[in-house]
């Protein structure tokens, strides 16, 4: 991890569906929430750290895309305006759980039909909410970002840090 903190991957079982009215930031909160306490309960040896992100538009929570044509919609919904880039971050140890939220505008450049197509064919936007990753070739359509990239990429890693330290967990440099 790029704060320093050695660390596990162990996938959490849950549905990820969205209750009904559920306003975007209590979904992705809820989401984190429940990822890190469901492996939390099955081991907890160690801190368990978890987080969820969604890409909105227009109130719409973008996920990840069920296919191509999924994808193509999404990227034609986020072509040429802003959107939000919500990612919900939950610590859990044995002194409890705590959580944060990062919140991040991203603007992309107007995409041509080809150039969405182009990019489905590369296979980055088929596990990605929104249908790209501003870390990968998806990083060309960013025309701005206000907020935090590393949230945008899934950990927001101001966030991270300050669970982590709070919860006594060394991460980063003294």
């Amino acid at each position: 991890m790029q704060i320093g903190v050695p660390h596990l991957v162990v996938p959490a079982r849950l549905d990820e569906g969205r209750e009904s009215e559920e306003p975007p930031t209590q979904y992705v909160q809820r989401l984190a929430r429940a990822k890190a306490l469901e492996v939390w309960q099955r081991q907890a040896t160690l801190p368990v750290l978890a987080a969820d992100t969604a890409v909105v538009v227009d109130g719409v929570i973008f996920g990840k895309p069920r296919d191509r044509d999924d994808a193509l919609t999404m990227l034609a919904a986020l072509s040429g305006r802003s959107h939000e880039v919500l990612t919900a971050v939950t610590l859990c140890t044995e002194r409890g759980v705590d959580s944060a939220l990062s919140t991040s505008t991203v603007r992309l450049r107007p995409l041509t039909a080809a150039e969405r197509e182009s990019y489905w064919r590369t296979g980055e936007p088929r596990d990605k909410a929104g249908a790209y990753a501003i870390q990968g070739l998806g990083a060309v359509f960013i025309e701005s970002l206000a907020g935090s990239y590393s949230g945008v990429m899934g950990l927001p890693l101001y966030e991270t840090a300050a669970l982590l330290r709070a919860a006594s967990v060394p991460c980063g440099v003294a």
